[in-house]
């Protein structure tokens, strides 16, 4: 009998994460814009937070950071990284790719009508500076999930809109058996656009073989995305049988609920009212854009950003829930500033992939001493810090290309493009 087990693959934050304020409706991103950031600090961060996964007893696994610049993207607009418009600049320089819950919609064997884990790179059509990231996360995702094991899809077409796992959940009484996948889509947000499209996720649910019976396609509410909630992960997140949502993170949450209730035994939802914690306390905080995992030790704990011991509403909100009979019975605080000033969470950080590790190529999954060498990579090679008058500086570019060459060579994956 196969063993399945959630992996938990994080994107490196790569050598040119900078505070360019491209990504319209993520608040954080918009309100630190211009900025200096910080690459060496963000990265590190990010590596601590996957040792952390790592003391938990979860199985960890990496992507690597895209090519930056993206000089095929600007070649096919006519530009290069030296000529093109300093927004041009920005958005062929982001390294949005660390946040991999929007690399793809995973669909694991339980699931899927072929019995393989059904992987879908997000089309992330959206916003300029994430649209050209499909094609290289593709050429992880294929390297990674090469096995008989899984089937690997290329995006939905851009008409529509697909932002990957972000806007989706699983819920099943554990990882390995059949579950009910649930696909939160967007018809409008205020003065921001909705990213998902129910269309891409009607498609996705389709190419992976899931049941019509074990699936459910949910609105996202208007007030969510109005307050920033650019994502369904901002604002809900699920584990097994344990749905972890705000009140207003829906547009119909009692026909969701109920659907639930009747198709995952043994099913728990914990909701956080927003007298509790205000909806703009929640997006703040990124509560729910946390890490909600089941450790060996049955567990179940919520892996958070340090911004949420320091919002009052929100630490008071896991205090109580804490010392209650709830579900979440830990809870992790990480240090991930560098990703949230940016507008990314543990949660952002990381794709979830319910598979055997032994059908996953070695050179994505990390243990302590593969983090150690990451890390000196790090150390050595990432710029310290950037400002964003600094983006089409020759020696910048330099230093982040030999970055990512170096990185490379040291997980032996070099011929990625």
């Amino acid at each position: 009998m196969t063993a399945l087990v959630e992996i938990n693959f994080d994107g490196i934050v790569g050598p040119s994460h900078n505070y360019a304020g491209l990504s319209l409706g993520n608040l954080a991103s918009q309100r630190n814009a211009g900025e200096m950031s910080q690459p060496r600090a963000a990265a590190l961060q990010g590596l601590d937070k996957m040792r952390s996964n790592l003391a938990l007893g979860l199985s960890q696994g990496i992507f690597v950071p895209h090519p930056r610049p993206n000089r095929a993207w600007l070649g096919d607009l006519g530009a290069t990284i030296e000529t093109a418009e300093p927004v041009l600049a920005a958005n062929a320089m982001s390294a949005s790719s660390m946040w991999a819950a929007n690399a793809a919609t995973v669909s694991p064997a339980p699931d899927s009508s072929d019995g393989k884990c059904h992987l879908t790179v997000a089309n992330l059509r959206t916003m300029p500076h994430r649209s050209h990231e499909w094609a290289a996360t593709l050429a992880q995702l294929e390297a990674a999930f090469a096995a008989e094991a899984f089937a690997v899809h290329g995006p939905v077409p851009p008409a529509f809109g697909d932002e990957g796992a972000a806007n989706h959940m699983r819920l099943a009484p554990s990882h390995g058996e059949p579950g009910v996948e649930v696909f939160v889509y967007g018809l409008s947000g205020g003065p921001f656009p909705a990213r998902q499209h129910i269309e891409a996720s009607k498609a996705i649910a389709r190419m992976h073989g899931i049941d019509p019976g074990q699936t459910i396609f949910v609105q996202q509410s208007e007030d969510a995305i109005a307050a920033g909630a650019f994502h369904n992960d901002v604002v809900a997140v699920a584990n097994e049988r344990v749905l972890f949502a705000h009140e207003k993170a829906f547009a119909d949450k009692d026909r969701l609920i109920g659907q639930l209730e009747e198709l995952v035994p043994g099913f728990e939802y914990v909701e956080v009212s927003d007298s509790e914690v205000p909806l703009a306390d929640a997006v703040r905080s990124y509560l729910f854009n946390a890490q909600l995992v089941t450790p060996p030790d049955g567990e179940m704990t919520l892996i958070a950003p340090t911004e949420c011991r320091e919002t009052a509403s929100v630490s008071s909100w896991i205090e109580r829930h804490i010392a209650g009979n709830g579900p979440i019975r830990r809870v992790e605080i990480v240090d991930v500033r560098q990703s949230m000033a940016n507008g990314g969470g543990p949660a952002c950080l990381r794709l979830r992939v319910v598979a055997d590790p032994a059908t996953v190529d070695p050179r994505f999954l990390v243990d302590d001493s593969k983090l150690d060498r990451v890390a000196e990579v790090v150390r050595t090679h990432w710029p310290v810090e950037i400002a964003n008058d600094e983006l089409q500086e020759p020696q910048l570019i330099r230093d982040v290309e030999a970055s990512r060459a170096a990185l490379l060579e040291t997980l032996d994956l070099s011929g990625l493009a």
